[in-house]
């Protein structure tokens, strides 16, 4: 296996970080699916597909740029291309009245990411690292946490605002306190973003520049 990290990143926190959250068999491994979609291999072609073909069976899964290419009977029902963004310059600053989130919030932040849309969110997805928010009069309306955890790197996700509270600053706010805690562990924060989303260019002034661009496919694999 060659190749940076970030390509992989899937794979590397599921055979890392996050070895306690993955199913794994042989060079296939994926998040138990409460916790969260995705799935990852350590190469391309036809091995790694066939210990995701059993690893999958009867499943469907995100795939964020591999393996590729697809087997025939594999059904691709979407697929989206992303950017890949890191920000290894960055140094912000946490923002005091940020809250920490944990277990008692876990039913508000699914409900939170399920009106919001800012990516795949399960009940357990917070298992998968930290993350902070705000309530205004003790409803929570804005969050960003913690994803993917290959060795060095920490991904910034799930960046949501409840729509009547936009345009406050709560987004940005809560992602500059999740980068100051990767950043103060030593480690690069970075995200990914659907290439047409405008939130792009608030990314790039925070100090995020577009490392990759590769293709999201959800599948489909059949009973084996």
């Amino acid at each position: 296996m060659t190749g940076h990290v970030l390509d992989r990143p899937v794979w590397h926190s599921l055979v890392g970080a996050h070895s306690h959250l993955a199913r794994r068999l042989g060079i296939a491994a994926a998040y138990d699916p409460a916790v969260s979609p995705f799935a990852g291999t350590a190469e391309d072609g036809d091995a790694a597909w066939a210990d995701l073909r059993v690893l999958l069976a009867g499943r469907s899964a995100l795939l964020p740029g591999s393996p590729f290419p697809l087997p025939p009977d594999v059904r691709v029902p979407f697929r989206a291309n992303v950017f890949q963004m890191v920000a290894p310059e960055w140094r912000p600053e946490p923002d005091p009245d940020a809250i920490e989130l944990g277990p008692d919030d876990a039913a508000e932040m699914h409900d939170l990411a399920t009106r919001t849309k800012p990516g795949p969110f399960e009940l357990r997805t917070r298992e998968l690292g930290r993350y902070v928010g705000y309530r205004v009069d003790g409803r929570l309306v804005a969050m960003a946490g913690e994803r993917f955890h290959p060795p060095g790197y920490t991904e910034v996700s799930a960046v949501c605002t409840d729509p009547d509270f936009r345009g406050r600053g709560y987004a940005e706010r809560a992602m500059r306190t999740i980068g100051a805690g990767i950043v103060a562990r030593g480690e690069i924060p970075f995200l990914h973003v659907a290439t047409d989303n405008p939130a792009i260019r608030i990314y790039e002034r925070l100090g995020f520049v577009t490392r990759v661009e590769y293709e999201v496919v959800l599948v489909v694999v059949p009973p084996s």
